[in-house]
């Protein structure tokens, strides 16, 4: 016979399940605000009141730029603030990768989206899906690769 510890047994026991079963109530419960939270900022809601139309826009990536040292990018980016609004581009005819997307900051060539990740966002800009990206890190980093960082988003 196992040696137990008495606070495991008889009403230690009982008292540990219910323990137990409150912490997962407690869990479950800040799990689900945390989901109604999420629902609201993406419809849109605020707990202040609305001055004027407010624009839904769902993240769908977040992406490092691949090929800053190939194009403008090394040139312009001191000059880019996080939050900056970028332009997607598809490039259909790319030689290299059929799924290509171009990246654009105030008519200068960035780069592109990552390859890796290209696919998803190429399909719904072929069907006409209202995307858009932004500036959300910028930093000095000795590897090029990690300086300019963006997300996409639907509007």
């Amino acid at each position: 016979m196992k040696n137990r510890n008495p606070a495991q047994t008889g009403i230690g026991a009982a008292l540990d399940m219910r323990e137990a079963q409150a912490m997962r109530g407690t869990r479950a419960a800040a799990g689900a605000v945390r989901v109604l939270l999420a629902a609201a900022l993406v419809a849109g809601w605020s707990m202040a009141a609305p001055t004027e139309a407010q624009q839904v826009r769902m993240l769908v990536q977040s992406s490092l730029l691949a090929g800053f040292n190939y194009h403008q990018a090394p040139e312009v980016w001191r000059g880019m603030r996080v939050g900056d609004a970028l332009r997607l581009e598809r490039e259909p005819d790319n030689a290299w990768d059929g799924r290509a997307v171009r990246v654009e900051w105030q008519g200068h060539m960035l780069g592109y989206v990552p390859r890796a990740q290209n696919a998803a966002l190429a399909w719904a800009m072929d069907r006409g899906e209202p995307v858009g990206a932004r500036v959300s890190r910028l930093q000095p980093h000795r590897d090029p690769r990690k300086r300019i960082e963006f997300e996409v988003y639907v509007q």
